[in-house]
């Protein structure tokens, strides 16, 4: 039996934390469950960056800037990256998903021992959506980066409650959020106007659903909770969703699953991209190759298209394409960003990029 990967236990501890701030989300009894949400959801991150990090051979330990070659130490351990310094490594560029992590970072430092006991209920009332969006986020980065036997969805359920339900249960959230203190609500108004309109309206920021009650015969092979992306319906149910007003959650039976085009890239933008981040010559063969030996689509005249690795690639049935996903450009590099890894993916040398004045580039070999 093979040996674990040694990142392994830091995955174990990291879905155990999400486990928990989701389970304390949902405990009515639990005095601070948005503290505790707040504060083992920021380990749950931690942790899986640091997984992530130690399975690409990323040296995530701080080292003395008085001695370059000695590393600093913290009761005799190397201090290793805190999740700010993480998430800017993980997501250079801002996003949604980097703005939501580096909001509740933030919200952490506000609320830990300073609001924990006045305030809980107003801050869920209040931030739900974007507690929502972080932990549908961490769902979707362990997943592409650690593969679906990773996924909380075995683990966690759809909760059962009253909130927004009912006109009294709405009125009293509404008047819990207007009950946040004073120095909080200026934080949020703050940290928001600080993010573009795109960054604010994307659903990895904050999640905004509505719930309808689906009058249908009941389906015995349909799941009670199925969502349906706006983008998907046609104009006549968008319109009607958007006169539903601003309550609760849309949650519209899906009938189709993996047939998308949000965030989807076409082959040659995945050749570009990955050529871009490596030393070598990557074009469309060696883009063919590779997702022939990844096995992340059907072969070519396949009976069932649709039967894709939808962590990487999904099926267009209606240009009878594919779409890839970034996840796959971050697996390509991973895998041929030095010359040895190109070789065990390939088994053939690469050609080296040559620079301006004709040199060849650099590479790990």
């Amino acid at each position: 039996m093979p040996r674990p990967k040694k990142f392994w236990p830091m995955i174990e501890a990291s879905r155990s934390e999400a486990c928990l701030a989701a389970r304390l989300y949902n405990d009515p009894a639990e005095a601070r469950a948005f503290e505790g949400f707040v504060v083992h959801m920021h380990l749950a991150y931690l942790y899986l960056l640091h997984a992530v990090f130690t399975r690409d051979d990323i040296d995530f330990r701080y080292w003395r800037r008085d001695l370059p070659k000695r590393l600093e130490k913290v009761d005799g351990e190397p201090k290793r990256w805190e999740l700010a310094r993480c998430v800017a490594e993980r997501w250079p560029q801002i996003d949604p998903v980097r703005s939501n992590i580096e909001f509740f970072i933030a919200l952490r430092n506000k609320i830990e021992h300073r609001y924990a006991s006045r305030s809980q209920l107003s801050l869920q009332a209040a931030l739900g959506g974007l507690a929502q969006a972080h932990l549908l986020n961490y769902e979707e980065e362990l997943v592409a980066q650690f593969g679906p036997q990773t996924t909380l969805a075995t683990s966690l359920r759809f909760p059962v409650f009253i909130g927004s339900f009912t006109d009294p249960g709405e009125s009293t959230l509404l008047r819990l959020r207007a009950a946040l203190p004073a120095q909080l609500r200026t934080f949020m108004a703050e940290y928001h106007s600080g993010l573009s309109e795109e960054i604010v309206n994307d659903r990895r920021y904050e999640l905004r659903l509505r719930l309808v009650n689906e009058l249908v015969p009941r389906d015995p092979d349909a799941l009670p909770v199925q969502f349906t992306r706006y983008d998907d319906m046609t104009e006549d149910q968008k319109s009607a969703v958007e006169t539903l007003g601003r309550k609760g959650l849309v949650v519209v039976r899906e009938q189709r699953r993996g047939v998308i085009n949000l965030e989807l890239m076409k082959p040659n933008v995945v050749v570009q991209e990955v050529a871009a981040e490596l030393p070598f010559i990557f074009h469309r063969g060696h883009f063919i190759k590779a997702w022939q030996k990844l096995e992340v689509r059907p072969p070519v005249g396949s009976e069932h298209p649709e039967r894709t690795d939808e962590r990487y690639c999904l099926y267009d049935e209606m240009h009878k394409d594919y779409g890839y996903t970034k996840a796959f450009v971050h697996k390509l590099v991973r895998h041929l960003k030095t010359a040895k890894g190109w070789r065990e993916f390939f088994g053939e040398e690469p050609r080296y990029k040559e620079s301006a004045d004709g040199t060849r580039g650099l590479a790990a070999v």
